[in-house]
């Protein structure tokens, strides 16, 4: 099972998983294996994953129950339940 977005995020922000590897200073390898779910980073490394992919390290988790589902609209993260209707 996948708990990061990684995958999710570096396709939101256009950035490859190499680039992405070059920039924290990790292998091409490392990031696929993070990003299928396969292993998981040590928390200095989610930091910096993070800091490349312009989120939060809580934004680079799946959301659990309970935790709000946001939806891309327009460039602009929006809950799910608070769409605003432009009708």
């Amino acid at each position: 099972m996948e708990y990061l977005r990684v995958k999710e995020l570096l396709s939101e922000k256009n950035i490859s998983g190499k680039e992405l590897a070059q920039k924290v200073g990790v292998s091409t390898n490392a990031i696929s294996q993070i990003a299928t779910g396969k292993t998981q980073p040590r928390f200095e490394l989610m930091e910096k994953i993070a800091e490349v992919l312009g989120v939060e390290i809580r934004d680079l988790f799946q959301p659990s129950k309970g935790d709000p589902i946001y939806k891309k609209v327009e460039g602009e993260y929006i809950q799910i339940g608070e769409l605003r209707n432009d009708s």
